[in-house]
């Protein structure tokens, strides 16, 4: 081939002379074959071949990047009967014999635009038993349906209405989540066959989630149940889960479920579990239980880094005509970024204030975020201790970042 390419450039020199073209020295060649004119065509241009070669700069390493995920967390779904009885009403013929839209439908945007949505699920969700009201709840799995429909990603049920209709209830609603929507992570009771901690790789981070309560109101599992547990006095299997849970994820998810009912004020025990979760590994805690609102913080980490604490989101939705307080609630917010040393950083908190209205009559039960609630609204509220003024009050006093923890 060597040869063959110098005799071509000498040929090429010889046209520059005689006025000939390559193409004509091909084709007078008689011992050139097809083969030979496909290398012939490859090299009738060597020299600038060779330049393109030289000038092409080499590929530069890609720099690893930021991944960020945008999380949301909605406090307690907790579906009182008129709740249900409008999602019937409004069926037009759904074959589920519910339609749960209208209630959810302002928030709906939000949850589906984060890349992780996550709600507590205060009440069981099955059909094997039907709806039913306070003090024991059960929920149509339509409930469960839309919230999966809307973009909730994670559910827990780490609460205390979790056994209201005892460990057949329980054991059903794990039933209905396993089966009908088996790619979302439950967390906050399991089987105990089936024990593990539920992790998630969203944007190339990974989030473990945990769930645990105070009490379950004096119901209790019995003593060769095939289900588990954890209330937050169990200290020590609260901290070899969070600790287990350190060493299988980026970010620790932890919901618990303590605090005084109707309360927007942190009590000495909220601040203890927090800070033990904290200490154990958790990076995140949603709060819920109290029914109604509370501050949100930064927490110091043992690392030098920082956790997050949403004390209580308060209610997602309720029929707690009885508490005013209840009927202002939180959507929580943050940006969670994974730098490329795999430190995580916590940003942008943020608390979206909602109000559950429920007209007069109580056959209309629906979210609004507080952008868009109206005096005109609050004015028939059928809550009657409820007001455009103390909602006003909790969203400024109690809806944002605090300092009560270092």
């Amino acid at each position: 081939m060597k040869k063959t390419l110098s005799a071509i450039l000498a040929a090429i020199m010889l046209c520059s002379l005689t006025g000939c073209t390559p193409t004509d020295i091909t084709d007078s060649d008689p011992t050139s074959s097809s083969t030979d004119e496909t290398s012939t065509s490859n090299v009738e241009e060597p020299a600038s071949s060779e330049s393109t070669e030289s000038s092409t700069p080499e590929e530069p390493e890609t720099e690893p990047k930021p991944r960020s995920v945008s999380l949301l967390c909605a406090g307690d779904n907790l579906l009182h009967i008129n709740i249900i009885r409008y999602a019937a009403a409004r069926a037009n013929g759904d074959p589920s014999g519910y339609d749960f839209r209208p209630a959810y439908k302002r928030t709906a945007e939000m949850v589906a635009e984060a890349d992780l949505a996550i709600l507590n699920q205060e009440t069981i969700v099955t059909d094997k038993f039907e709806p039913s009201n306070y003090p024991l709840f059960c929920s149509p799995e339509a409930v469960g349906d839309q919230m999966v429909e809307m973009g909730f990603d994670v559910m827990s049920i780490a609460n205390n209405h979790v056994l209201d209709k005892g460990e057949a209830g329980l054991i059903a609603t794990l039933d209905y989540w396993k089966e009908k929507h088996p790619d979302i992570p439950v967390y906050g009771a399991c089987m105990k066959d089936e024990e593990k901690i539920p992790v998630l790789e969203v944007n190339g981070i990974t989030f473990a989630f945990l769930g645990f309560m105070e009490h379950t109101n004096g119901l209790r599992l019995p003593s060769d149940t095939q289900c588990k547990i954890t209330y937050l006095s169990e200290t020590e299997e609260v901290e070899r889960q969070v600790r287990a849970a350190r060493e299988l994820a980026d970010v620790v998810v932890v919901s618990a479920h303590y605090g005084i009912e109707v309360s927007n004020t942190v009590t000495q025990q909220q601040l203890d579990i927090t800070r033990n979760l904290v200490d154990w590994g958790a990076d995140i805690i949603i709060g819920t239980q109290p029914h109604t609102v509370q501050p949100m913080e930064y927490v110091n980490k043992p690392d030098g880094g920082k956790a997050f604490v949403f004390y209580c989101l308060g209610n997602y939705i309720s029929s707690m005509t009885s508490s005013p307080l209840a009927m202002v609630g939180m959507l929580g917010k943050l940006t969670v970024t994974k730098q490329p040393d795999g430190t995580i950083e916590l940003e942008n908190p943020e608390a979206v204030p909602i109000v559950t209205h429920i007209n007069y009559g109580m056959n209309e039960v629906s979210i609004y975020p507080w952008d868009e609630y109206t005096k005109e609204l609050a004015a028939v509220h059928s809550n009657e201790g409820f007001s455009y003024a103390l909602a006003e009050k909790l969203v400024n006093n109690y809806i944002g970042i605090q300092d009560l923890l270092d």
